[in-house]
């Protein structure tokens, strides 16, 4: 049984988010008032997750009949008859959730849910952020996952369709040892997730918005709308951290959309937008970054650290990443309403010294020279600025220079995606691996899946708060604060092992 306290957060979520009032308009006026409301029918499903069980209909009847009576009573699960006191049966939590499904679909379904259903969705999720973290941070990693269908694929035969005609086919990596990539059939599930900023207070990692596509919608594309009604609400939107599954799209599709709502992107490269990309007014296009065009090339080789680098490894990339910011044409200010923005030769800048700038040869020797100025010098050498439209490097520019210290610093936050799809496909908890919801359809899976990450988000909280406790008393009694054990073996490290081992 769920503890009271849980009960009455649910209830307050449901109620600040104002969700159901707004369902219930939807839904068609029967002969007789129905028993179950909207309200309780989601209090039942958030209480059902919270313990833990599947998200079935039959799991969510027994969720709110197992309740206390006074809270039977109050929420409508227990009523008054003509012939006495009637416990609400299971019928009527499938008529309820059914009606609730046809009242917030699409008529011609077309793998993207319907506006009211995103709507209901935004607003209880975001809801389920306590006030004080709200403005916490503005930054975000967005991230995709699998989600199966319970339902089987169509059959190979011409004309067959699924029992979940919403489902598709669609593509997952295996990334645990001995899997392989494969095909599944079901949904795209895409989550933004909030995480501290580079220099900014630690915060929970709470998933604020999630969008449920079937798979044969580009998820990127579909997750721009996402972005932008977060932004019209007046959710700060700051940086937003992606993988190159996303970068590696037409720039039209996730990039130029994003851009213009003045988001900042902290995203890896794909292998072959990576180095340079051609020319502008002279300049080299290289990782989203205009330089000049006398760049050493083997400071366009530099690729990211890999992740078993050591110290010496990390200090040596550092400094070459460094010395290739060092001939980088300078912003001098920030995009125009149209996207325009204006760079400076880095000769002008006093990072180079260069033949061409006479002011720049006076500069110390700690800075690079120019040896090799071009013959016939370019607009990007003749002219100290430079204005430099929104097509160029309209897929690869970013916040921070690639693949420096500081975009290694600030990507590596995206991991936090990684643990929100982590925390709902753990077998010790919610894992909404097939057969965790029984339910078909893209409607059915959305609102299960908004439950449950209210109650996911209500779990991490509880678990920061824990944390920050405990950092807090360890701190006050002169003890560091407590950190994960490090569990990543090098080879170093196991050369050194069996260097003292017997033998």
């Amino acid at each position: 049984m769920t503890e009271p306290a849980s009960l009455v957060t649910f209830e307050a979520i449901i109620d600040d988010a104002r969700v159901a009032p707004r369902l219930e308009a939807l839904l068609p006026i029967g002969v007789r008032p129905r028993q179950l409301s909207v309200r309780t029918l989601l209090v039942g499903i958030m209480v059902a997750l919270a313990d833990q069980r599947p998200a079935q209909l039959t799991r969510v009847h027994a969720a709110l009949v197992g309740l206390a009576e006074h809270e039977r009573r109050r929420l409508g699960v227990v009523v008054d008859w003509k012939r006495g006191p009637h416990l609400l049966s299971y019928r009527q939590v499938e008529r309820t959730f059914g009606l609730l499904v046809d009242a917030v679909g699409k008529e011609c379904p077309d793998g993207l849910p319907s506006e009211p259903l995103q709507g209901f969705v935004d607003d209880l999720v975001e809801a389920s952020v306590p006030a004080e973290y709200r403005e916490a941070t503005s930054d975000y990693a967005v991230d995709w996952t699998d989600v199966e269908s319970f339902a089987l694929p169509p059959a190979l035969k011409d004309g067959a369709v699924s029992v979940d005609p919403e489902a598709s086919w669609g593509h997952r990596r295996g990334d645990s040892p001995g899997q392989t990539d494969e095909l599944f059939f079901g949904n795209f599930l895409q989550l933004a997730t909030m995480v501290a900023e580079v220099t900014g207070p630690a915060v929970p990692e709470l998933v604020r918005r999630m969008l449920l596509t079937s798979c044969h919608v580009d998820p990127p594309r579909a997750f721009v709308p996402v972005v932008e009604n977060m932004a019209a609400s007046g959710v700060g939107v700051g940086e937003v951290l992606v993988d190159s599954g996303y970068s590696h799209r037409i720039p039209e599709h996730w990039a130029l959309p994003l851009r213009s709502l003045r988001v900042d992107i902290v995203t890896d490269l794909h292998p072959n937008d990576r180095g340079t990309k051609g020319t502008f007014a002279g300049a080299v296009c290289c990782n989203g970054n205009l330089y000049c065009p006398s760049t050493p090339e083997a400071l366009f080789a530099i690729q990211p650290l890999s992740r078993g680098a050591s110290e010496a490894e990390t200090a040596a990339h550092d400094t070459q990443s460094a010395e290739l910011a060092r001939y980088k044409l300078g912003r001098i200010g920030a995009d125009d309403r149209d996207g325009h923005h204006r760079v400076m030769c880095p000769a002008v800048m006093g990072k180079v010294r260069c033949p061409l700038r006479a002011d720049s040869m006076t500069l110390t020797h700690d800075r690079p020279e120019i040896l090799r100025p071009p013959e016939e010098p370019p607009t990007c050498c003749r002219q100290q600025t430079l204005t430099v439209p929104p097509t160029v490097n309209t897929k690869t520019a970013q916040k921070h220079d690639y693949p420096s210290k500081a975009h290694r610093l600030s990507y590596g936050r995206r991991s936090a995606a990684e643990r929100s799809n982590a925390t709902v496909k753990d077998p010790a908890s919610n894992d909404i691996s097939r057969g965790w919801c029984r339910l078909t359809g893209l409607s059915s899976m959305t609102v299960m899946l908004a439950c449950l990450f209210v109650v996911r988000n209500l779990r991490i909280v509880d678990s920061f708060e824990a944390r920050q406790a405990d950092d807090a008393r360890r701190i006050a009694a002169g003890l560091p604060p407590k950190t994960r054990r490090r569990r990543r073996k090098s080879l170093n490290d196991l050369v050194g092992a069996s260097a003292t081992a017997p033998p």
